[in-house]
């Protein structure tokens, strides 16, 4: 089993349920609580301007939606996220193109090395 840093809260907003269950195992398998998953964006904005979180996993596109009303509440906490695509930074709508990507498909260690660039060492 990977360790990532240090056991952290983490949004996780994705509809597709298979996606979803996969990366909250992962997660969770890794000593992580996950906030969700959530699949409607008006309850991922609720959750990304009030819960408890160290950083977010967003896919761009959630239930024919775009994520970036929860990217704007997480950005106005200064809560680290990063976007999960298939279709890369260059997919992604201005200003969000400089955040960081999780690329879809992606392996397990892509994910963890994600975690741990969002939310480097510290005492959570």
């Amino acid at each position: 089993m990977e360790k990532t840093p240090a056991p952290r809260r983490i949004l996780l907003v994705e509809d597709e349920m298979l996606v979803a269950m996969l990366l909250e195992d992962m997660l969770v398998e890794a000593g992580h609580t996950i906030v969700g998953p959530l699949a409607r964006i008006d309850q991922a904005v609720e959750a990304a301007r009030t819960e408890p979180i160290d950083l977010a996993i967003l896919d761009v596109n959630v239930g024919g939606e775009e994520v970036y009303p929860v990217a704007e509440a997480l950005a106005a906490r200064e809560v680290p996220f990063a976007f999960a695509t298939g279709y890369g930074a260059h997919g992604l709508r201005e200003p969000w193109q400089d955040r960081p990507t999780l690329q879809k498909p992606f392996h397990r260690s892509d994910l963890f090395r994600m975690v741990a660039e969002l939310a480097p060492s510290c005492s959570c």
